[in-house]
């Protein structure tokens, strides 16, 4: 192999020609005060009342949720945008300009009302319209992965990983000291050559390559996508008929290339034969462009709507509402996100639904085959299940950074539950959202006491620091029952400090680079990096919505990079002070044990919790929860 060395209405019907209405949602108890905001009824435990407006971008809201205790402000940014006289600068730095990499996340706090942020997103969507008439997309430069590694010392979460991910199931034995044949970039001949390279680093699916020969010198070193097209087993060149090279720099420490190459690579490793085959039959996508799915509308988040596949980017889909005439109303999601479902799955479990004002099919859409979306596990709801009005802690979606006390406000089929944030509620359930009851977004009472997470309390909820005992008797409610709950920890390989490319959930068209930051057991804390903490995100380590290092090059998608310096010096430290007291008093308050949760929530059922840390890294098949033997 050396002979040649010389890549709305709504109803519970799926169908949009159904006639069936959608089932009135029980109205919540008259005793709570409510406040009337654009149609919307909204209820608040302390009563208080009131609208403002926002002095910096003129947004109306309940003024209980806006910033500052002056209420002046709808946000942090405004009131930092409003002290600093830039108001036309702050309204271009949320408000992105089409094409271009966001200059900074949208923030969305928990505290606001549902309305309020459907106006921030509604105002945000026409301002990306009008732009995109006169704008042309602009590719994101100057971000190099290797760089941004070699730089930090960083080090990167394996493909192993992402079992979702392009060879995440068949990485197999790839790893550092793996040999690969790969073009000679040091060599002035005029057609395309190749050399043997061995791996130094791997980060996802990138690798740091030293060409063989150059020993302990790395000034020729290079990264590439190791899925590259490039990228070759060795023997790849003798069977192809390409030229075996050796670069310019090197060629005179050796005559006898050929002997050189025998002897270093006896016993060593290279990719499988079949390698580049493997990649490509992991790229190709089950969903294609005109099918039909259910997913979750995105203004009204207790629904579903019927939408179109546009395109489909590495697994991930662009769905277009299908009643979006030009195309702009869309929806970015994987495959196997659990927010998509076949055509006829809301009728099947009693979800709501909004019905189409299409008629009929428009020509060549057709239903995507329900064997294509990811499978949920089944459950036994005959015997002891969930129940409307038990309490839990959920992430919200509406703001991921946090982990709520949640209601279960409906039991739907097939073991889906409607959930609302308690404190914060729109009185006709509009804000509910749905998650099945294995999802790992929701959790037991005492989840985040135990594992040292900041709970959330309702909004307006005036007896701090909260108890989850004090609660249910103010409330007169029960917790959901441990047992219910998924215990599951897969082995998953993350560890605190690695970095991967992870979905921007509250603008899940943007993939950026980031890390993980804190592991609490199958629960993951994503940072992004170059901003704050508050956009931080609590993602399940096996969502659909991470990837490697590298996929965004190998399947040709846009990475957001890290925030400009500039971004960062412009952080109020002043905000960062506040949340660092705020922290600092939350854990000042802990001082219930697992002992006294479990005498005071579970009432006497044998279930307690295991005493976590702050970042616990669970990485096996162990639970978190112990069942009690008798």
């Amino acid at each position: 192999m050396f002979d040649g060395y010389d890549s709305c209405s709504e109803d519970t019907s799926s169908s949009s020609s159904s006639d069936e209405s959608e089932e009135e949602v029980a109205p919540l108890p008259s005793s709570l005060p409510i406040i009337k905001n654009n149609g919307q009824v909204y209820t608040y435990p302390d009563g208080k009342s009131g609208m403002a407006t926002c002095e910096m971008c003129g947004m109306v809201g309940v003024r209980d949720a806006f910033y500052s205790k002056t209420k002046r402000f709808c946000s942090v940014s405004c009131s930092r945008s409003y002290s600093s006289n830039s108001k036309k600068a702050s309204i271009l730095a949320r408000l992105q300009v089409a094409g271009k990499p966001p200059t900074k996340k949208a923030k969305v706090l928990q505290k606001q009302p549902l309305v309020a942020k459907l106006a921030a997103y509604a105002q945000y969507q026409a301002t990306l319209q009008n732009q995109a008439k006169t704008k042309a997309a602009v590719p994101v430069e100057g971000f190099s992965w290797g760089n941004y590694i070699n730089s930090n010392s960083f080090t990167a979460a394996p493909v192993t990983c992402f079992k979702h991910a392009p060879m995440g199931t068949c990485w197999g034995d790839i790893a550092e000291g793996v040999r690969v044949e790969v073009p000679n970039t040091d060599c002035s001949l005029p057609t395309k050559v190749f050399w043997i390279a061995g791996i130094v680093k791997l980060a996802g699916y990138n690798a740091l390559l030293r060409y063989e020969g150059f020993e302990n010198d790395s000034s020729l070193d290079f990264w590439c996508n190791i899925c590259g097209s490039d990228i070759h087993p060795v023997g790849w060149c003798a069977t192809s008929g390409k030229p075996l090279v050796p670069p310019r720099t090197i060629q005179h420490k050796y005559t006898n290339w050929k002997a050189f190459l025998v002897k270093r690579l006896t016993g060593a490793k290279t990719l499988p034969p079949d390698f580049s085959q493997k990649v490509s039959e992991c790229m190709q996508y089950p969903f294609k462009t005109s099918m039909r799915v259910e997913v979750v509308d995105k203004t009204h988040l207790c629904r579903t709507r019927v939408a179109v596949v546009d395109s489909v980017v590495g697994g991930r889909l662009r769905l277009v509402y299908e009643e979006s005439e030009d195309k702009t109303d869309d929806f970015w999601c994987h495959m196997y996100s659990p927010l998509i479902h076949h055509i006829g799955w809301s009728r099947s479990i009693g979800h709501r639904f909004k019905r189409s004002d299409i008629t009929k099919k428009q020509d060549g859409h057709f239903d995507a085959p329900p064997h294509l979306f990811m499978k949920v596990k089944e459950v036994d709801a005959a015997g002891e299940w969930f129940k409307e009005g038990m309490k839990l802690e959920a992430i919200d979606p509406l703001n991921l950074s946090a982990i709520c006390v949640a209601t279960i406000r409906k039991v739907l089929a097939d073991g889906y539950l409607m959930i609302g944030i308690d404190g914060s509620e729109a009185a006709d359930g509009s804000d509910w959202f749905c998650y099945h009851a294995t999802s790992p977004s929701i959790f037991p009472v005492g989840f985040c006491e135990i594992n040292m997470i900041e709970l959330t309390p309702p909004r307006g909820y005036a007896k701090l620091p909260f108890k989850w005992f004090d609660y249910l008797r103010e409330t007169d409610s029960i917790a959901a029952p441990v047992k219910l709950f998924n215990k599951e920890v897969p082995n998953h390989g993350f560890h605190v400090g690695m970095k991967l490319e992870a979905v921007d959930l509250m603008e899940p068209r943007l993939v950026c680079v980031a890390t993980v930051t804190r592991i609490i057991h199958r629960l993951l804390r994503i940072h992004f990096d170059g901003w704050e903490d508050e956009y931080d995100q609590w993602v399940d380590c096996e969502s659909p919505d991470l990837y490697p290092v590298g996929w965004c090059q190998l399947t040709g998608y846009q990475l957001q990079p890290p925030a400009p310096q500039s971004s960062r010096d412009s952080q109020s430290s002043s905000s960062k002070q506040k949340k660092k007291a705020k922290s600092q008093q939350y854990k000042g308050h802990k001082k219930m044990t697992s002992l006294q949760l479990k005498e005071e929530l579970l009432d006497g059922e044998e279930y307690s919790f295991l005493q976590g840390t702050s970042d616990q890294e669970s990485n096996g098949s162990a639970s978190y929860y112990i069942k009690q033997e008798p």
